[in-house]
């Protein structure tokens, strides 16, 4: 459902000059048959050794079964602007957006 909300908005996000990537622990084949059946736009990355999770909190371990559903709005510069440790699916598109 986040992901289809990122989706929707898309010509949004590039309007403000935004980027999405989305990351899951799931194998490159796995997030390609996915992008493609939900028909994203936007890289899905693959983190199947959670070192990305891992980096931004979304993994206690390298062991850790699935990712916490959070997300990060990163300037041009590489910092942090905004950080959402827990998202509501439903409305995290339209709150990043508002953000932007």
């Amino acid at each position: 459902m986040e992901g289809r909300g990122f989706r929707d908005h898309y010509a949004e996000f590039q309007a403000k000059n935004t980027e999405i990537l989305g990351a899951s622990f799931d194998t490159i084949e796995e997030n390609a048959a996915f992008a493609t059946k939900q028909g994203y736009s936007f890289p899905l990355l693959c983190d199947v050794l959670r070192e990305i999770g891992m980096a931004y909190g979304a993994a206690d371990s390298p062991t850790s079964e699935n990712a916490s559903r959070i997300s990060y709005v990163i300037g041009p510069d590489g910092k942090i602007r905004h950080a959402y440790p827990k998202v509501s699916p439903k409305t995290h598109p339209d709150e990043v957006l508002a953000v932007l």
